[in-house]
């Protein structure tokens, strides 16, 4: 068989599992939501060469990573640390969330701490690109991957994502 040396081979993983339930209070300029949560679902695609066994990845291995990126933020609150707005405050017992008169005080272990300025979709997506990007860096053995995109749906047609190359092995 020839092959057009152009063309593109990708492996795409969605649906079961790959979901996490939480809740969040984006902010809008210099106002905030009210606390809310919804029943993200998230999309993984990789672009890559074929291996010698002739894929691009295992679709078991690829949806074991994102499944774990998923778990790390299911039933949590999702704190933007890196919020503009916010002030965010930890303490051994948890964390303290304020925004002009409101306050908020959540027990460490059901938070989600992101290093992000504010908890939307392409954010999140962002996250969780660098959680599986980083495993996939540390189990070796992907060279041939090139791209990782992530998706995140927060409702039915929803959704907002991150691509980027992935560094060469």
């Amino acid at each position: 068989m020839t092959t057009d040396p152009s063309a593109e081979r990708h492996v795409t993983v969605e649906g079961v599992r790959l979901r996490f339930a939480s809740a969040h209070m984006a902010t809008l300029g210099d106002e905030l939501e009210p606390l809310h949560g919804h029943n993200y679902e998230v999309r993984c695609r990789v672009d890559g060469a074929l291996t010698s066994d002739q894929w691009v990845i295992d679709f078991s291995v690829l949806k074991r990573l994102v499944r774990e990126a998923c778990e790390r933020l299911d039933h949590r609150f999702l704190l933007q640390t890196q919020s503009l707005v916010l002030r965010t405050t930890q303490t051994a017992e948890g964390w303290t969330v304020e925004h002009g008169t409101r306050r908020y005080v959540f027990p460490a272990a059901d938070v989600a701490a992101l290093p992000i300025e504010n908890t939307t979709a392409e954010l999140i997506a962002q996250w969780l690109w660098g959680q599986v990007a980083g495993e996939l860096a540390a189990s070796g053995g992907h060279g041939n991957l090139v791209r990782l995109a992530i998706d995140v749906e927060e409702m039915p047609g929803q959704a907002g994502g991150y691509a980027a190359m992935l560094a060469a092995s």
